[in-house]
């Protein structure tokens, strides 16, 4: 990929992903993409836990490349999920369905393994986890 054909990742806030920086996309739309991509990954919840995959911490990195092809990198709770194989189509999915994005690439990457820690607070309390 040429450095053209992709952006620049900015620094994640603390138990928050990752999102592209700067782009060739004019960047009020670039933020109604990411915002629009973030309530489609809210819409993906594990069937085992009553929360979202995006406020369990479960999505490390959204990247959207100039071309508006998203790279999506996120784990699962544990390598021995039972929903390994299905939550990351469902997540191709949701993202899939967002207005103006390319195609969409899923990497589930477990470097750094998931923990408690990653959760929201709204996670947090959804289940009852204080």
């Amino acid at each position: 990929m040429t450095d053209e054909a992709k952006t620049e990742t900015a620094t994640a806030e603390p138990n928050r992903p990752a999102t592209s920086g700067s782009s060739a996309i004019p960047a009020e739309e670039l933020g109604r993409i990411t915002d629009d991509v973030v309530n489609a990954l809210k819409t993906v919840y594990d069937p085992e836990i009553p929360a979202d995959i995006y406020e369990l911490g479960l999505i490390y990195k959204v990247d959207i490349a100039d071309d508006r092809a998203v790279t999506v990198d996120m784990t699962l709770t544990t390598p021995n999920c039972p929903s390994a194989q299905e939550l990351p189509i469902m997540v191709e999915n949701a993202v899939s369905s967002v207005a103006g994005v390319g195609p969409v690439t899923v990497n589930v990457v477990w470097d750094p393994p998931w923990e408690q820690s990653r959760m929201s607070d709204e996670a947090r309390a959804s289940l009852n986890m204080w």
